[in-house]
C-alpha cells in the first residue's frame, strides 16, 4: 500500500466509515435473523396455518397458552402475548348511529329515530356504511400501531331492550317499544354490520342488555326485577331470539341488574337455558361495564363475598368477556382454588377468541376482504346523503291543523327560537361519533331562505338549573398581558418533564379529530395544561364547566373544582359561583387524553339571565314562528349526576317539557302568529299543551348531523314526512305504573287501557292514502300462514311514503294484548298511484303467549286490522291523513 501521511486523515475516516458500516450491516443480519427467527416461530404455530379449521386454530392457541394468560385475554383490555404473537386486543367499541369515540365519522339519527323510520332495510344500509367506516378506521389505527379503546372491531351494538317506560334515559338508543319493530330493526342492523362473507366476519354485533332492562338509571347496580313468563316471552325477549336465530349475532351483552334473583351476567336461565341451549347461540357474552364487581360489592347485589367468587359464579354462567376490572386476576384465583374448571375458563376463551379468528385478525390483510375498505368512505358524500336521508323518514308529523305545514318560501321573516334551535347536543344523542358538520335547525333554515331575515333567540334554559353553556372567549381569558391562556403540551397523560411546546390559545374549544394536536405522535397518550386568568367583563352568578372526551380536572384561583376520570365519551362538569366585573381569577385546566377521540372545551353561562324577553321581541317582528323545543342528551341518558326537576340521574321523574320550555311556548303562542312546534329528545314527551294549543308539531329525535337540514326540509315542504311513532306518547306520568314494575299491564300501545296523547304507530303526511281491496279469509286453520293482500293508493297531490301497519287482535281472550303489530312496509307512492302490498303472517305471529311463555294456538276470533295507523282513535290522535280497514276471521282447529 502506498501511505502517505499527508493522507492518514482521510485513511481513518475512510477506514471508520468501512469499519461503521460493517457494524450496521452486522446488526442488521442479526436484527433480521432474529426478526426471521420470531417470524418462522409464529409462523411454526398450528394456529397460524390459514388452511386449518378455525376450531383446530383456537384449540391449539390456547393449548399453548399459561392460565395467567387465559385469563388476561377475557378482559376487555387484553395485553399481548409477546411469546405466542399475539397482538394486544381491546374488546371495547361503540357504533349505536355510526362508530363512536373514535374521531371522525358519519353521525346518523339516534337509535330511537332509526325506529321511527318504519324501514329495515334502509337501517339495513345504515349498518353497511357504519361497518365500511368501522373497517377503514380499525385498518388505519392498525397501520398506525395502535390497538386501543375504540379501534377494534367489536361493538357493543345495537341496543334492542324494549322501551316499556318513557322515563327511561337510556331509552332514546333503542328502537321503540315494541318487541317486533325493534326485532326488524335490529336484525337489519346487525346483518349490515357483520356482513355477509362466508368467511369473515366485516364486525362483531352485540345484542344488549340482555335481558329485561329498561331503567332505572340509579338503580341498576341493584336492582331484581320479576316478571311473569307472558311477559318475558311476548316483550322482553323476542328480539334477542331473532338477533341470534335470524341474523347471527355473535356477541351477547348482559345486563347490570338482576332477574329472578340471579344476577343477568351470572343467570343460568337466561344465559345457558335460554340462550344456549334454546336459541342455540354459539357466539360470546361479554358483561356490562364494571357488572361482575356488582356481585361482590357492598350495596349493590351482594350475591358473594369476593371478586374471585364473582368471576368464578360469572364464568360458569358463560359470561365470556369481562368489561371491567373483576377477571384479571381473580379468575386465576379462583382456578386454583376449586372454584371454578379450568374447562370453563377453555371454553370461554374458545368463544373469544373464535370471534378474533373470523375477523381475521390472525390472518394476512391482504386475505381478509373487509380489509380492502378505503378510508375514503369515512365521512363520505354517499354516508352523509344516507345520513340526511334517514333522519328525513324518522320525522314524524304530530298535529298540522289547517295544512298549517308546508310553510311558503317567500316568507320575509322568521323567528327561530328555543334552547334546541341551535344546539350541536341536540343533534348527537349519546353514545356518538365525532361529525364534520352540525347542521342545526337554525343553521338549516338560514340556508333554505337566504333572502329572508331570521330572528334568533334562545328563548329559554333546557331546564331551570341548565343553562346553556358556550365557550369561555378570549376577552375574558387573560395570559398576563395577552389573551387567552398559556397552553403546555405534552407527549405523556400525566404533564411531567419538558413539554413539547409552549403556545397561546385563544379559547380552549378543541376537537382534535384527523390530526392530534402534537406531531408524530406514536399513540394517543398526550396531555395538556393550560393556565391563566378568567377576569369576567360583568358582574353575577356564573356556571363555569369543562367539557371533555377523557380525563382531567378543572382548578379555580387553586381550589380543585371537579375531576374527570375516564370519561368514554365528552361530558361536561361545572360549578357556580358569583364573579365580580373586573376581578380576574387563577384558572389550570389538566387535561389528558388516552384514546381516539379527543375533546376539550372551557365553557360558561351567566345564570339566571333574562331569555324570554329577546325571544317576544325576535317573534313580535316575525311572520312565522318555529320554536325549537325538547330534551338534551345532557339531562336524559346513561346513569347521570343530573338532579333537576323533573329529571333523575339520567332518566325523568315527569314527562312533560321542562316549565322553562312550556312558559316560552305559552308566551310566544300568545303573540297570535303562525307558530310550529319542533321537538328534539329521545323519549316521548307529554306536550299536551301544544297538542290543544299550537297547530304544527313536529318530532325530529335526535336527528344526527344533518337533523337540521331534514327538520327544514320537512317545515318547506321540500320533503314529504311519514315517520312513524315507535313509541306511544301518554299525556301524564300518572297514566304509568311504577317506574320499576316490570309487568306489562297498563304498558306500551299492547296493554295500555287509557288515552294516549299520541298512539304508537302515529304519523301525518302532506298527502292522503286510501286503502281498498282488502284480501283476507274469513276462516285460518290454526297452523298455517296468514295470507293478506290490499291496495294502497295516495289519493293526495304530492308524492310521499306510507308505512302499512298490520294488527291483530285475539278478541274475548283474557289477559291477551289489545292488539300486536305482526307486519308493516314503508312503500313511495306518486300523487294518485296504487300499489298492491301482500303480507304473509306465520302462525308463531299470530299466536297466544300463555301465562308459562308458551306460543299457543286457539280457536276463536281473530281481529285484523290494516293501514297507516291504529284503529279506533279520535281527534289530535288520530292519523286523518290516512285509512284503516278492519276485518275478522275465525280461526279454527
Amino acid at each position: 500500500m502506498n501511505f502517505n501521511i499527508y493522507n492518514r486523515p482521510q485513511f481513518l475516516i475512510k477506514l471508520s466509515k468501512i469499519c461503521l458500516l460493517t457494524v450496521v450491516v452486522f446488526f442488521i443480519s442479526c436484527k433480521a435473523n432474529k426478526t426471521n427467527e420470531q417470524v418462522a416461530k409464529f409462523t411454526a404455530f398450528k394456529f397460524n396455518d390459514t388452511s386449518l379449521p378455525i376450531e383446530e386454530r383456537v384449540r391449539d392457541l390456547i393449548s399453548q397458552m399459561t392460565l395467567s394468560e387465559k385469563v388476561s385475554q377475557m378482559r376487555y383490555d387484553a395485553p399481548e402475548i409477546n411469546r405466542l404473537g399475539v397482538p394486544a386486543y381491546n374488546w371495547w367499541n361503540e357504533c349505536l348511529h355510526g362508530v363512536a369515540r373514535a374521531g371522525e365519522a358519519t353521525v346518523f339519527p339516534q337509535g330511537i329515530g332509526m325506529g321511527a323510520t318504519w324501514n329495515a332495510p334502509l337501517i339495513f344500509e345504515m349498518g353497511t356504511a357504519v361497518s365500511d367506516e368501522a373497517r377503514a378506521k380499525h385498518h388505519k389505527f392498525i397501520s398506525e400501531g395502535k390497538r386501543g379503546i375504540y379501534q377494534g372491531l367489536t361493538f357493543w351494538t345495537p341496543n334492542i331492550n324494549i322501551f316499556r317506560d318513557p322515563r327511561w334515559g337510556r331509552g332514546q338508543e333503542t328502537y321503540g317499544e315494541d318487541p317486533y319493530l325493534t326485532s326488524r330493526i335490529g336484525v337489519n342492523y346487525i346483518k349490515g354490520l357483520q356482513g355477509d362473507d362466508s368467511k369473515y366476519l366485516k364486525v362483531v354485533a352485540t345484542a344488549k342488555h340482555y335481558a329485561v332492562h329498561s331503567g332505572p338509571e340509579k338503580s341498576r347496580h341493584e336492582d331484581n326485577y320479576q316478571t311473569s313468563n307472558k311477559d318475558l316471552f311476548e316483550t322482553y325477549l323476542p328480539a334477542f331470539e331473532a338477533a341470534v336465530k335470524e341474523a347471527k349475532v355473535h356477541s351477547v351483552m348482559c345486563a347490570y341488574n338482576r332477574f329472578r334473583e340471579e344476577a343477568c351476567c351470572g343467570s343460568n336461565l337466561l344465559l345457558q337455558k335460554i340462550l344456549r341451549d334454546d336459541w342455540s347461540f354459539d357466539g360470546y357474552v361479554v358483561s356490562d361495564c364494571w357488572a361482575i364487581n356488582d356481585f361482590w360489592e357492598p350495596g349493590k347485589h351482594e350475591l358473594v363475598k369476593t371478586p374471585a367468587e364473582a368471576s368464578a359464579l360469572a364464568v360458569s354462567r358463560g359470561t365470556d368477556l369481562n368489561c371491567g376490572d373483576c377477571y384479571d386476576p381473580n379468575l386465576k384465583e379462583a382456578v386454583l382454588k376449586k372454584m371454578v374448571d379450568e374447562e370453563k375458563i377453555d371454553l370461554a376463551l374458545t368463544r373469544l377468541m373464535t370471534a378474533r379468528f373470523k375477523l381475521g385478525m390472525f390472518d394476512s390483510e391482504a386475505d381478509v376482504i373487509w380489509s380492502k375498505i378505503p378510508y375514503s368512505v369515512v365521512a363520505s358524500q354517499e354516508h352523509y346523503d344516507l345520513s340526511e336521508k334517514i333522519a328525513k323518514e324518522s320525522m314524524v308529523l304530530l298535529k298540522n291543523q289547517n295544512n298549517t305545514l308546508p310553510l311558503s318560501k317567500n316568507i320575509k321573516s322568521i323567528a327561530v327560537i328555543g334552547p334546541n334551535a341551535n344546539s350541536k347536543q341536540a343533534l348527537l344523542g349519546n353514545y356518538h361519533g365525532t361529525p364534520k358538520n352540525y347542521n342545526t335547525p337554525l343553521k338549516a333554515i338560514m340556508d333554505k331562505l337566504p333572502n329572508a331575515t331570521i330572528n334568533y333567540a334562545l328563548g329559554s334554559d333546557i331546564a331551570i338549573g341548565w343553562p346553556t353553556l358556550n365557550t369561555i372567549p378570549s376577552s375574558v381569558l387573560k395570559n398576563g398581558e395577552n389573551k387567552g391562556l398559556k397552553a403546555e403540551y405534552f407527549k405523556n397523560t400525566n404533564w411531567e418533564g419538558t413539554p413539547e411546546f409552549i403556545r397561546k390559545d385563544s379559547v380552549v374549544d378543541f376537537i382534535w379529530t384527523l390530526k392530534k394536536p402534537i406531531d408524530n405522535l406514536k399513540t394517543d397518550d398526550f396531555s395538556v395544561k393550560w393556565t391563566g386568568q378568567l377576569v369576567p367583563n360583568e358582574s353575577g352568578k356564573y356556571r363555569i364547566g369543562l367539557r371533555a372526551s377523557s380525563a382531567g380536572k378543572l382548578y379555580f384561583d387553586g381550589d380543585l373544582k371537579f375531576e374527570f376520570k375516564d370519561d368514554h365519551e365528552p361530558k361536561t362538569k361545572y360549578f357556580d359561583i358569583d364573579l365580580q366585573s373586573g376581578i380576574g381569577h387563577e384558572i389550570k385546566i389538566e387535561y389528558y387524553n388516552y384514546h381516539s377521540d379527543p375533546q376539550a372545551q372551557f365553557v360558561w353561562a351567566k345564570m339566571d339571565q333574562d331569555l324570554i324577553t329577546p325571544a317576544l321581541e325576535a317573534a313580535k317582528k316575525s311572520e312565522v314562528v318555529v320554536m325549537c323545543l325538547g330534551l338534551s342528551p345532557d339531562i336524559e341518558g346513561e346513569e347521570m349526576p343530573v338532579l333537576l326537576e323533573g329529571f333523575d340521574k339520567g332518566d325523568r321523574s315527569d314527562i312533560t317539557l321542562p316549565k322553562t320550555q312550556i312558559e316560552l311556548m305559552k308566551k310566544i303562542q300568545a303573540l297570535g302568529k303562525p307558530t310550529i312546534l319542533v321537538l328534539m329528545n329521545g323519549s316521548a314527551l307529554a306536550v299536551n299543551w301544544a297538542a290543544d294549543n299550537i297547530p304544527a308539531i313536529l318530532e325530529a329525535w335526535y336527528p344526527g348531523e344533518f337533523g337540521g337540514n331534514a327538520i327544514a326540509d320537512v317545515l318547506f315542504g321540500d320533503y314529504n314526512p311519514a315517520g312513524r311513532l315507535p313509541v306511544t306518547f301518554y299525556k301524564s306520568v300518572d297514566d304509568l305504573p311504577d317506574f320499576k314494575n316490570y309487568n306489562m299491564e297498563n304498558r306500551t300501545y299492547k296493554y295500555f287501557k287509557g288515552d294516549p296523547l299520541f298512539p304508537f304507530g302515529h304519523g301525518l303526511s302532506y298527502t292522503s292514502f286510501a286503502y281498498t281491496n282488502l284480501n283476507i279469509p274469513d276462516t285460518l286453520s290454526i297452523n298455517n300462514d296468514l295470507e293478506i293482500t290490499v291496495d294502497v293508493k295516495n289519493t293526495g297531490a304530492v308524492n310521499g311514503d306510507e308505512v302499512v301497519q298490520l294488527y291483530v287482535s285475539h278478541e274475548g281472550k283474557v289477559d291477551a294484548a289489545i292488539r300486536t303489530l305482526v307486519g308493516f312496509e314503508r312503500i313511495h307512492l306518486k300523487a294518485g298511484e296504487t300499489k298492491k302490498l301482500s303480507f304473509s303472517i306465520s302462525p308463531k305471529q299470530y299466536a297466544l303467549i300463555n301465562n308459562e311463555g308458551i306460543a299457543v294456538l286457539e280457536s276463536g276470533l281473530l281481529k285484523v286490522s290494516i293501514g297507516g295507523k291504529q284503529p279506533s282513535f279520535k281527534g289530535v290522535a288520530d292519523t286523518t291523513t290516512s285509512d284503516v280497514l278492519v276485518k275478522n276471521l275465525t280461526l279454527i282447529n
